[in-house]
Order: structure tokens, then C-alpha cells, then sequence
């Protein structure tokens, strides 16, 4: 299964020490270059940057080899995840954003975000859904709070 992820969904999965769901789950994730280049930047969190340099065998880092032109209006690393997924022809990208994601889904790609991985995670027993979103909820992470809600009735304990 080829797995293509976006920046913020590694970033948030960091900052809530869940990133370890996503080799859980996938074994392997894909990030294009722009996707690490936005990790590794000033702006991005010491978390993010502090877990970068370990060598993550895991995460693999691929160039993108012809730009998509139709996806001017995204940001770089989301237009270098979905022009990576057409080459890679991808299984499942792991995108937040919500022009990226409708960008993705025009495309005919399968997408799912730090909710959809917490979900996925929590239905493996992986982890504590309650717990990381607490977690999360104490981050920037934006979401509409009716989806969190709706996770954690999933989840609820009892």
C-alpha cells in the first residue's frame, strides 16, 4: 500500500506523541520533499524538528518528478503530495487541508486526516481515542468540534 502524507497530519501526530500510529498502521509513509522541507522549517515546532532527526525508516522522502500545473492554489506541500500520489499512483493520502483534500478527491484518491488516523488507530487498539483527543484538543489543530464529538461517542468509555 503506497501512503503519501501531507505536513500537518505528521506535525499534530508528533506534538500529541502519536506519530508511531502511522507505521502501525501503514508500515511505510511517503512525504515529498516540500512535505519534509515544511517539517524541518523555522515555523514548524522544536517537537517536529527535534523528531525529524532521528532516521525514521518508516518515512521515505521522495522528489517529485513533473509538477502538476492545475494545483496552483495550493500550498507547495499539498501540491507535491498529490502530484507525488499520480506518479506513485497512490492508495491513500493523509491530508487536513480542506482545498487539498477536495483537490485529492477529484483526483479519484482515497484521503484521511489526523481524525480519520486517530480513528482508524483507536479501532486497531492502538490507542486511547479519548486520550488523544485531549491531547489534541490542547494543540492548534483546527476541527470542527461536532467531528471530534462525533469520534469520541464512538469511543466512549463504558
Amino acid at each position: 500500500m503506497i501512503v503519501i502524507a501531507d505536513t500537518s497530519p505528521i506535525n499534530y501526530l508528533v506534538l500529541i506523541d502519536l506519530i508511531q500510529i502511522l507505521p502501525d498502521l501503514f508500515g511505510q509513509v511517503v512525504i515529498p520533499q516540500a512535505v519534509l522541507q515544511e517539517l524541518q522549517s523555522t515555523p514548524a515546532p522544536d517537537a517536529v524538528r527535534q523528531w525529524l532527526m532521528n532516521c525514521l525508516d518508516w518515512l521515505v522522502v521522495k522528489t517529485v518528478q513533473q509538477g502538476d500545473p492545475t494545483l496552483a492554489n495550493l500550498d507547495e506541500g499539498e501540491r507535491e503530495v498529490i502530484a507525488l500520489a499520480q506518479e506513485m499512483k497512490a492508495d491513500l493520502l493523509i491530508l487536513d487541508e480542506t482545498q487539498g483534500r477536495q483537490a485529492a478527491l477529484s483526483r479519484g484518491f482515497s484521503i484521511t486526516g489526523t481524525v480519520g488516523l486517530l480513528d482508524h488507530a483507536g479501532a486497531r487498539g492502538l490507542i486511547n481515542v479519548p486520550t488523544a483527543v485531549a491531547r489534541l484538543r490542547q494543540t492548534s489543530f483546527r476541527v470542527s468540534p461536532r467531528l471530534l464529538n462525533a469520534l469520541l461517542d464512538r469511543y466512549k468509555q463504558g
